[in-house]
């Protein structure tokens, strides 16, 4: 490839990440910006890609001259709503070209990249949320879970979360013993029912993701609570793996901010299949916009 830039974008409901690399390759430039879940208002989701994307372009030492040069993966979440991207992309962009996937897919290209053709593996993302993600060439891709929270996300950290301040609620109720687990819930957003209430009223699954940590630290440290908590919550992500493996993977990588966190709680058998991935969700996006230039290979 003769010359250009290429910029990959991981963004979520949180926050994104942007990576600017240079046609062979090398390493420019990073930055972050606000949240980019594309389902969000757009001007916002515009504004926080191209917060991220100058913040790797200044730490790269370029002139804002190189957009019109550089083309741009967008691994985001909520992706698969075309409509949503549509909407995204009349905002408008300095880029010389746009090409967008979900987020899942970008981190599958990622952690992937390095496997064989026809060889690849599935990711399993254990976060704040929680989806399995296989690609096959015969196909099109295998998504399990991560259909959000409340109503999915059986062992990510918002369910885990959530579970461990329901329970808290039940100490208090006296309907199971106190738990060391569960006085340092209450003492962080209690100590009443009422307190536990109102900021259940404005929580968002990270809110609960952050007591995720938590649970397992208490469970390896031997609460019987937390204990039950963990157990049950890797034994969700055990089954997303399980079924990911049924479906013909090779191999799961497992990522995501509770991947090293909950990878002792699953069962052997889950573990042997594991693997670690080859690279992340912003080198997945790079591999997208490559994949788009004339005469490149697919991702």
């Amino acid at each position: 490839m003769a010359g250009g830039y290429f910029l990959g974008v991981d963004g979520g409901g949180t926050g994104c990440r942007a990576r600017l690399r240079d046609a062979a390759g090398q390493l420019l430039g990073e930055g972050r910006g606000g949240p980019a879940n594309v389902r969000l208002d757009p001007a916002n989701v515009r504004r926080s890609i191209l917060d991220a994307a100058e913040a790797a372009r200044s730490q790269a030492g370029l002139d804002p001259a190189i957009w019109g040069d550089t083309h741009a993966g967008f691994g985001l979440a909520g992706a698969s709503q075309k409509s949503a991207c549509e909407r995204l992309l009349q905002q408008g962009f300095p880029f010389a070209g746009i090409t967008i996937a979900t987020d899942a897919y970008t981190s599958w290209l990622g952690a992937t990249h390095s496997d064989a053709p026809g060889d690849r593996g599935a990711i399993l993302i254990v976060g704040t949320g929680v989806c399995g993600f296989l690609g096959r060439e015969d196909g099109g891709p295998v998504v399990i879970g991560g259909w959000g929270f409340p109503v999915s996300d059986d062992g990510s950290g918002a369910v885990t979360g959530r579970e461990a301040v329901r329970f808290a609620l039940k100490v208090h109720d006296g309907l199971v013993p106190a738990s060391t687990l569960t006085d340092a819930i209450l003492a962080d957003i209690g100590p009443t029912p009422v307190e536990v209430v109102d900021w259940a009223d404005r929580a968002a699954p990270a809110d609960y993701a952050r007591f995720a940590p938590l649970v397992y630290a208490h469970a390896t440290a031997g609460d019987a609570l937390a204990r039950r908590i963990a157990t049950e919550a890797a034994g969700y992500v055990d089954e997303l793996a399980r079924r990911l493996v049924a479906l013909g993977a090779p191999r799961v990588h497992l990522i995501g901010g509770l991947a090293d966190t909950v990878r002792p709680w699953l069962s052997e058998t889950v573990r042997e299949a594991l693997a670690p991935p080859h690279g992340d969700a912003l080198d997945g996006a790079i591999a997208l916009a490559r994949a788009s230039q004339p005469g490149a290979d697919a991702p």
